[in-house]
Parts: structure tokens; sequence; C-alpha cells
């Protein structure tokens, strides 16, 4: 599975040698761990479910694209303007939070 996920971030991002295997690996394995971490929190989920594999991908892709500008909020260069957000997650928070189960319960009233 890691390594389906691995082969399509170096084709999105461009990398066609193993030399940045190693940083790809690291990237993806944080990644999986936060991911892992928030679904345990809020979906009482121990994996990821297969269908998630994509915000992996995704998420890698724009932290590998950051390499070397780990920490800058918003830069500016000729008029040229990059930002990052500050939470790789929550553009994904809404998809992530459908696998929180629901408890709905049914009540009745009562008047007196």
């Amino acid at each position: 599975m890691a390594a389906r996920i691995k082969d399509n971030v170096k084709t999105m991002v461009g990398v066609q040698d193993d030399l940045q295997d190693a940083v790809i690996d690291i990237i993806i394995k944080n990644i999986e761990s936060r991911v892992k971490i928030w679904l345990k929190q809020h979906a009482s989920l121990d994996s990821i479910p297969e269908d998630l594999n994509f915000i992996i991908e995704e998420m890698a892709i724009n932290r590998f694209n950051r390499i070397g500008s780990e920490g800058m909020t918003s830069e500016a260069v000729e008029g040229h303007s990059v930002s990052f957000s500050e939470d790789d997650l929550t553009p994904y928070l809404s998809i992530l939070k459908t696998y929180i189960p629901t408890t709905e319960t049914s009540g009745k009233v009562m008047f007196f």
C-alpha cells in the first residue's frame, strides 16, 4: 500500500529516480502517523481506511514541495507570493469528520 502511495507521490512531483525515496518515505510515515492519531482521537479508528489514501498522497506532495521552506507562513519576492497553511490537515477535515461515528438517539417527551 505505502509503495503505491510513494509511486504516486513521485509521479506527481516529477521524481524519476530513487534518490529522494528516503525523504518521501519519512514524509509519508509522518503523515500517516498524524492522520492515524486524528482518526483514533475523533473516530476511534486504529488504521487509515484505504479510501483516504488520497489524503496521504496530497499531503505528502504538499510537504515534499515545501522542503527547505519549513516554518514559513508567507513570502513575497518581486510580485510572486507564497504562503503555507499552518495545519496541513485542515483542508481535509470535512472529509475526515465523516468518519466520526454519530450517536443518534431518539427520545420521547412527556408532558404532565
